[in-house]
């Protein structure tokens, strides 16, 4: 991305040193350009050096300079009137407050109060990045509860307290956290990307901090001096959430005579007990510009009146809505003297203030014309770039070495495959991974299935070793009248840890991105998250009606899901969404490598199943199949997650394995009891062999379950897994590797 981003800069400054029209610079550096750069840039409250370094790179040839709060500083032209045009670049977010001997990260918000609903809890179970004192961001985890140990507590703790809030960088101590690149002050903001929806609605987290520096942007972008009348400085201004202290500096050190603040608007303090609600935003996305008024239906005077009559002229959408006030009242700062004619400027974000936040695109370049036509009395007409469509992830060819068990997970983590029939793709994965003499069968229900063919005179047990496939996830269950998906989940978790979030509706023609909404009432301060099984969620994908949901090429049916990627941690842990089971799987395949084309004469079948998370119905149909060929297996080796307690938000009464320490005997969970002799021979045959071994108790149930009614014995394999079913789940690859290694050794020895 940076290197695209010098390239633009390059461009950029050229297209300015030979005097070329704004239009020809607009579309060599376009509004979703800037926006991309400014939101993919975490810039908490204190500590945005690191973005305004990027804006300043924008700026070359303008008369630029910073101030000691970060804040930067554009100025064209003389003498009075003295314009001021401001535009925060911060967001709300965290900063390490301490390091647990365990190495895990804790936290403050930025800012400390505030009205911001549901922020701490949605970023649960989130990967997030963590900027290092020398400027570089690592990778972390907040931590997050495990569903399947969830239904064993008595009082979870409440992920919305920030003394529950941890982040996992994957280190084991302190030491190593800061030899990684974490410490104390160190920011952290929720790990985003820039999605352009349809109808040129654009999502990602901290995007309403953001479009004010963009708008300001592109209005220096394609503004004349000569035709600017008096002064006019335009302010990136630095925290905004903490007192306004760079606006406050900016104001007071300028004295101008008129002051426009370009920002989102900010909810009124939340209501006491007993008092007034205070009241709520009213215009949506889509509204034009808007005007921030301290109530409802407020009448406009002074410059707010006169930009309302320019809009009017312009024939630029323009409306008012509520906001708390631009300086806060109290705090630490003398509050500076805002000029008689100041007026706050915004758009209407979606789901403000949290990761599903998004604006329309139209709104913004409405403002920004807005903006010229006030500065220079004419403005260029701001061109909105298109939706996106994400191809599926591309395979490579077949490898004729064995690739590493990383390279394995990493593929398989990155290629998408919801339960319920929508496994193709991890499927096509896992064949394409195996080596060329490894010639499997799908059956009926998806299943991927190696068998080894054994003597009929042998007398080795038949033994089975199943993985599954799938991935929790959401399927379209129906398109509403006004274009949103109405989606039906497949597999359960925590619902924080999902709605609220960006997402992918996986369609024929590629993904499509988009936003899973909160459930009504999110923003108040008796929310409860609903429970209950048959609850369907939302989707918006930027569609306004059925027929725009099937111009973009969406259908009922079409599955949906998280965003995710194999993110590398400290040492060998790293952090996704769906380990659950692509570890298993990758495990099989990697044991395949290792075994070779000839077990003499055993008879081992490796089965790669569906729909596991909807009940194990392929494991169901393998396991028929097998017994009707006469074929069931005498030890099936289920290999799945053991969901561990080996986070600092759970009981190791329960789930006590560590993370690290290798591969663990899933000798108790919620669908099988494995014979104790059994398990003690797997642990055996380990220590033989010298691969790291844990047995234990934990939730859940395994595919091995499925083959009990046919006779088999279920002997369930797994790893420890941090945070289950979330999208920040954290393993540690050493498990892999032990994991692979025994399910070799059972396959040729057991």
């Amino acid at each position: 991305m940076f290197a695209t981003l010098r390239r633009s800069a390059v461009i950029f400054i050229a297209l300015l040193a030979i005097s070329a029209p704004a239009q020809q610079t607009r579309a060599q550096r376009g509004l979703a350009d800037d926006m991309r750069e400014l939101v993919e840039t975490p810039a908490v409250s204190g500590f945005e050096h690191q973005l305004a370094t990027r804006i300043m790179a924008q700026l070359k040839n303008r008369r630029l300079k910073t101030d000691n709060l970060g804040d930067v500083i554009v100025t064209m032209g003389s003498g009075a009137p003295h314009r001021l045009i401001v535009a925060p670049i911060d967001e709300p977010g965290f900063v390490v407050s301490h390091i647990t001997p365990e190495g895990y990260l804790q936290l403050q918000r930025l800012p400390q109060g505030g009205n911001l609903p549901l922020f701490n809890e949605l970023y649960a179970a989130e990967p997030v990045k963590i900027q290092t004192p020398k400027g570089a961001w690592i990778n972390g985890a907040v931590a997050g509860i495990s569903i399947h140990l969830f239904p064993q507590r008595q009082h979870p703790p409440s992920m919305a307290d920030l003394d529950n809030m941890y982040v996992d960088v994957g280190a084991v101590s302190a030491a190593q956290a800061r030899t990684g690149g974490a410490d104390v002050l160190s920011p952290l903001a929720i790990d985003r990307r820039f999605y352009r929806m349809a109808n040129g609605r654009w999502a990602s987290p901290a995007i309403g901090d953001r479009f004010g520096a963009a708008a300001l942007l592109e209005v220096l972008r394609s503004l004349d001096p000569a035709k600017v009348k008096g002064t006019v400085t335009f302010a990136f201004v630095t925290e905004q959430w903490l007192g306004a202290r760079g606006l406050q500096r900016v104001v007071e050190t300028q004295k101008p005579d008129e002051l426009i603040y370009i920002g989102r608007l900010m909810r009124l303090p939340a209501g006491r007990p007993g008092r007034e609600t205070p009241p709520e935003f009213t215009q949506n996305p889509g509204s034009g510009v808007l005007i921030a008024a301290g109530k409802p239906g407020a009448d406009l005077t002074g410059l707010a009146a006169e930009l309302k009559q320019l809009a009017a002229q312009n024939k630029i959408p323009l409306t008012t809505d509520v906001s708390a006030p631009l300086l806060p009242r109290g705090g630490y700062l003398a509050q500076a003297k805002l000029p008689e004619r100041t007026v706050h400027l915004a758009i209407a974000t979606a789901w403000p203030s949290t990761p599903a936040e998004f604006i329309d695109a139209h709104d913004l370049a409405g403002l920004i014309e807005l903006l010229e036509a006030h500065l220079q009395g004419q403005a260029a007409k701001t061109s909105i770039a298109g939706a996106q469509t994400f191809p599926e992830p591309v395979l490579g060819k077949k490898s004729a070495t064995a690739p590493s068990n990383e390279t394995i997970l990493k593929t398989l983590i990155e290629t998408y495959g919801v339960s319920g029939g929508h496994e193709a793709n991890v499927a096509a994965a896992i064949k394409r991974l195996l080596p060329r003499w490894a010639k499997t069968e799908t059956d009926s229900a998806g299943n991927v299935i190696l068998h080894w063919q054994g003597s009929p005179h042998s007398k080795a047990p038949r033994i089975a070793v199943v993985a599954h496939q799938d991935e929790i996830g959401y399927e379209v269950h129906a398109i509403l009248p006004d274009g949103r998906l109405e989606l039906q989940p497949k597999g359960g978790g925590v619902l924080a840890y999902f709605l609220g979030h960006d997402a992918l509706v996986h369609s024929a023609n590629g993904m499509h991105p988009g936003v899973l909404e909160l459930p009504e009432g999110w923003e108040k301060p008796d929310f409860r998250w609903p429970r209950g099984r048959g609850m369907m969620f939302h989707m918006d994908v930027g569609a306004r009606s059925p027929e725009d949901a099937a111009q973009l090429g969406i259908k009922t049916g079409d599955y949906v899901t998280i965003p995710k990627e194999y993110r590398k941690l400290l040492g060998k842990r790293a952090s996704a969404r769906a380990f659950d089971d692509r570890m298993g799987c990758s495990a099989l395949v990697s044991a395949v490598w290792a075994l070779g084309p000839d077990l003499k004469g055993r008879d081992v079948t490796f089965i790669w199943s569906t729909s596991e998370e909807l009940g194990l119905l392929g494991a169901a149909v393998a396991a028929k199949n097998l017994a009707a060929a006469g074929h069931a297996p005498d030890y099936v080796f289920a290999v799945d997650t053991f969901v561990s307690a080996d986070s600092p938000l759970e009981s190791p009464r329960f789930g006590d394995a560590l993370v690290g320490h290798g591969f663990v005997v899933r000798a108790v969970d919620n669908s099988n009891v494995v014979p104790r002799r059994l398990a003690e021979k797997v642990v055996s045959l380990a220590r033989a062999a010298k691969i790291p071994a844990q047995y234990g108790v934990t939730g859940g149930g395994n595919d091995g379950a499925a083959f009990l009614l046919y006779g088999s014995t279920d002997i369930a394999l797994g790893w420890p897994l941090r945070y289950s079913h979330s999208p920040a789940e954290v393993i540690d690859g050493k498990d892999l590797d032990a994991l692979a290694r025994i399910i070799t050794s059972v396959s040729r020895n057991f």
